[in-house]
């Protein structure tokens, strides 16, 4: 704070003392609530070490390992290209290190729209579209997607073209992008998706195999390091390491016309590598690390990443404690807790029948069908994505198992050479996932897993969105699969969830 000349010396030097005595105790204290929701680019404020932000479950704690951050000049938090965004602007702390569709909704009241966030190329559902009208950032407003653009054909990470087995034809068209300029006749592919976290990396970046077991074969390498890479940092696998995913956002969501420099890239690294998420404490059931239990972000901080959640480290044996009563407890935190505790037993040990699933019942596959859980996909201790790198196909966007989304494109696939091995020829989709990073029909909606944590604050869920909420997620599975959970199931694995 710039203190005025005119103020007195002897009231300035005491009121500087409290002053940052407060920063101090809001910078450490476990449980300090942030001001301000919104982390505009250029703020230049810190980032403390550890900040509470509030959701519609209870509360959501962002961890930062080695003390508090000046942004100040930090190009995580620098807007560098000519649309005013930063990387801040679609990872918000408050949203996990992501963004939800009811924070992209404030913004656009808060600023008529005029937020860097819905700029033209991405924030809106096409750059053709006139900017100002709510209606052309619908798809951002709505359901929290930003526009992806690709090539199409396919290129391979150097950029050389891929020729592809199938053919891709735009069926639907609602936004008009696939019709002009970011459309197939002029070699672009334009699909739309959720924007991934940037925190608890450690996990999403640990190699549990030496192989993808997906596909049966070797783990691709980082071409600059020679090391192998994990593959569950992006929705389609098209850069498969920090510094890959950081050239492809500062290229298209930051609009940037140079490369990021290999300093800016460090420091950005450094920082998203001691960002920890996690939901702190529950409405209903107070706060997630008490009663024995081990909820909240300081046990992501402290865990080792890539264990397999089995040989004493089940995946969500944070809540075993709460399968015995507590003592002290209101009727409804005793009653949460167990249905927190029977939701992770039901993760972990409710099977069902899994089928015609790209990833996991082919190519190599465990059987079609193949009787597992949840945890069999989400299975790494702590986090709940994937220990065995590769992408896998739900059929969250692909037809007949997807919900309905008209405010989508619909493109049809058309295999060339051998069928699809569970849709046969001709696939409908709403977005090809891997397949317009490899260019092969077989990958045709193979979407990487997504982390569990912070879910609460972070709503819609599916790479495009199309779980509005937990529930949503859940019923989806329960569809998909026919799984028969009861509503007491449901709800518990909703509890569950809401405490990650």
């Amino acid at each position: 704070m710039a203190w005025g000349k005119a103020r007195s010396k002897r009231l300035a030097a005491p009121l500087a003392v409290a002053a940052s005595a407060l920063l101090l105790t809001v910078s450490i204290a476990a449980n300090a609530q942030y001001a301000d929701d919104w982390w505009a680019p250029g703020s230049g404020r810190a980032f403390p070490a550890s900040a509470d932000y509030p959701n519609g479950a209870g509360s959501l704690r962002v961890l930062l390992t080695g003390g508090p951050m000046e942004t100040k000049d930090h190009p995580f938090f620098t807007a560098t290209g000519p649309n005013g965004r930063a990387c801040v602007t679609c990872h918000q702390p408050a949203d996990a290190m992501s963004l939800s569709a009811a924070r992209a909704q404030e913004r656009w009241d808060a600023t008529a729209g005029k937020d860097p966030l819905f700029a033209a190329y991405d924030g809106s559902n096409c750059p053709a579209l006139p900017q100002a009208d709510r209606a052309s950032h619908s798809l951002l407003l709505e359901h929290g997607l930003f526009r992806i653009q690709r090539h199409w054909p396919p290129r391979d990470s150097a950029g050389k073209p891929i020729t592809p087995d199938f053919d891709l034809e735009v069926v639907r068209d609602p936004t008009g992008c696939e019709s002009g300029a970011y459309g197939p006749a002029k070699g672009n592919v334009s699909v739309y998706r959720r924007p991934r976290p940037v925190a608890n990396l450690k996990y999403l970046l640990a190699i549990g195999f030496a192989y993808d077991p997906k596909q049966g074969m070797p783990l691709p390498l980082d071409p600059e390091s020679g090391k192998p890479m994990s593959g569950n940092l992006m929705a389609d696998g098209r850069a498969g390491t920090l510094n890959a995913q950081m050239r492809d956002a500062s290229a298209t969501h930051l609009e940037v016309l140079k490369h990021i420099d290999s300093a800016d890239m460090a420091r950005i690294t450094d920082f998203e590598g001691r960002v920890f998420t996690a939901q702190q404490s529950d409405a209903k059931g107070g706060p997630l690390d008490a009663g024995g239990a081990e909820g909240g972000p300081d046990k992501l901080a402290r865990s080792q990443a890539g264990q397999l959640g089995s040989y004493g480290h089940p995946v969500w044996s944070e809540f075993e404690a709460w399968e015995k009563p507590v003592p002290g407890l209101t009727p409804e935190q005793a009653a949460w807790r167990a249905s927190v505790a029977r939701g992770a037993k039901i993760f972990r040990d409710k099977t069902f029948l899994i089928s015609d699933s790209a990833g996991i019942n082919s190519p190599i596959g465990f059987g079609n069908p193949v009787r597992n859980a949840c945890v069999f996909c989400h299975n790494m201790s702590q986090m709940g994505n994937d220990v065995a790198p590769g992408q896998v196909d739900l059929g969250t966007t692909n037809q007949p198992f997807a919900d309905p989304m008209p405010w989508l494109p619909l493109f049809r696939i058309t295999c060339k050479g051998a069928a699809h091995p569970h849709y046969g020829k001709v696939i409908y989709t709403s977005d090809p996932g891997y397949a317009l990073t490899t260019g092969r029909c077989a990958d045709v909606g193979k979407i990487t897993l997504q982390s569990l944590r912070g879910l609460a604050s972070r709503a819609p869920y599916f790479s495009n969105g199309s779980a509005k909420d937990i529930r949503g997620i859940i019923d989806f599975y329960e569809r998909r699969y026919k799984i028969g959970y009861t509503e007491q199931e449901k709800q518990d694995l909703v509890n569950l969830m809401s405490a990650l």
